[in-house]
């Protein structure tokens, strides 16, 4: 009998042991170690209660302008794949965007020794390639504690390889643009349409800062992608004549993008299929009069319950946010409730009274995460399909 052997890759973090603080807002001072490059960085300190998957956590758009705490304690034990291998359609098979996309890791132990089948280079070497700090032996567990008491804030994480001034950082700290005026769409959405797959049907992607694996699910639904940017207007969406429209998850204040809004409107007006996750799910909350709010600390991690009002049925979800929709200003719109969160009752779904527009707060393409509301996608595709028999 003939056994197969897997090469298990090896690999030795080079990059590490560095000085590293983090200086909070509040004047909290965090001393460790640094790891990958040495720089300074501001941004909104979060963190995520995920367990694996920090390559995809890392990538993902919607963790732009913020210091991402991971909570489970080891981390970089696997390593990072390597990130030109892509599927059949061209979209990137282990990582949800094209860049690391927080500005900064924090995390309470660095494993120095990485080792895996899929093994292209350590956490702390990827770090250094892609130019953003990280920090380890931090007490994330105080850290969070602080962060679900106070709530998010503003943070500096300085890497260097000689000693660090502090009172220098908090200066600099005290005149950092804070995370909720800043303008991501012109950094996470592309410029250009960009399109996946040779299908004649295709389904819209307005990218606030999409995920790749929100293309993959669509991809195996059967349908084209076209990706447009985030202020494409509806006679742009229109012009590809498609059955669908997905508008994407992302990062910042919804508020901060009227054109996307105003395209939202439209796809209500003229009743085309369309799906919002996570930011994506605020605008058409906003686009149908609804209001939107900042969380205290967010909802971030793979283990979040959520509630399906339409059968009492209960999904782990996995998310990343840090605004909602007001639950009371529904009363004023044309949409019902969908999903609740089952530990703080906020908003994690929407439906449509009459038209086909449907919306989820978490993530239904996981990456990283549990695969339990994959099915979200199979409902886009349901409104299309019942679209198509009201036309015949």
């Amino acid at each position: 009998m003939h056994i197969s052997r897997v090469t298990i890759s090896v690999k030795k973090a080079q990059w590490a042991n560095k000085h590293g603080k983090l200086v909070l807002a509040d004047g909290t001072v965090f001393d460790g170690l640094g790891f990958g490059y040495p720089k300074t960085i501001f941004g909104e300190l979060v963190f995520n209660t995920g367990m694996v998957g920090y390559t995809e956590t890392l990538t993902d758009p919607s963790y732009a302008g913020q210091i991402l705490t991971l909570t489970y304690p080891l981390i970089g034990n696997y390593g990072v794949p390597d990130p030109d291998v892509t599927d059949e359609s061209g979209i990137p098979e282990f990582f949800e965007s094209d860049r690391i996309q927080a500005r900064g890791l924090v995390i309470h132990e660095l494993s120095e020794i990485a080792s895996h089948w899929n093994l292209k280079m350590t956490l702390d070497e990827w770090l250094y390639k892609q130019g953003v700090p990280g920090i380890s032996g931090i007490d994330t567990r105080s850290l969070t504690k602080k962060l679900r008491t106070s709530g998010v804030m503003m943070a500096a994480l300085a890497v260097s390889d000689s000693e660090i001034d502090v009172d220098t950082v908090k200066e600099q700290l005290s005149q950092a643009n804070p995370y909720t005026s800043e303008q991501f769409m012109d950094t996470v959405s592309i410029k250009q349409p960009q399109i996946f797959g040779t299908e004649k049907d295709c389904v819209v992607i307005i990218d606030t800062g999409v995920k790749n694996a929100i293309l993959r699910n669509v991809r195996n639904l059967g349908y084209k992608v076209v990706k447009l940017p985030w202020n494409a207007t509806i006679d742009q969406v229109l012009s590809y004549n498609p059955k669908g429209v997905i508008l994407s998850n992302g990062p910042g204040d919804p508020e901060k993008c009227p054109q996307t809004i105003q395209t939202a409107k439209q796809l209500i007006e003229k009743n085309i299929p369309t799906l919002g996750i996570c930011l994506g799910a605020q605008i058409i909350g906003l686009a149908g009069g609804a209001t939107t709010y900042k969380l205290k600390y967010g909802h971030r991690g793979q283990n979040k319950s959520c509630v399906n009002l339409s059968n009492n049925q209960v999904y782990v979800t996995s998310q990343n946010h840090g605004y909602g929709i007001d639950p009371n200003s529904l009363k004023n719109t044309d949409f019902d409730l969908w999903f609740t969160n089952a530990d703080d009752d906020t908003v994690e779904g929407i439906r449509h009274k009459n038209k086909k527009i449907i919306a989820v707060q978490f993530h239904p393409e996981a990456s990283p995460g549990p695969y339990d509301c994959k099915y979200v996608f199979e409902e886009l595709d349901n409104l299309i399909k019942e679209g198509e028999t009201n036309k015949k």
